[in-house]
């Protein structure tokens, strides 16, 4: 595994862990989506919509 790829997962909760954390760091890496400026609001990109 390369370096960049190892410090990627890294960077996401195990899943045994935080379920909800873990989650929410797939679908944020993937960039399915996005944070708004409004508190507990997200924005759904365009594959993220896709998949839903």
């Amino acid at each position: 595994m390369a370096n960049a790829d190892k410090k990627f997962v890294e960077q996401i909760t195990p899943m045994e862990q935080d379920f909800a954390k873990w989650y929410t760091d797939i679908v944020k890496k993937a960039d399915l989506i996005d944070y708004s400026s409004v508190k507990g609001c997200m924005i759904i990109r365009p594959y993220g919509y896709a998949i839903w």
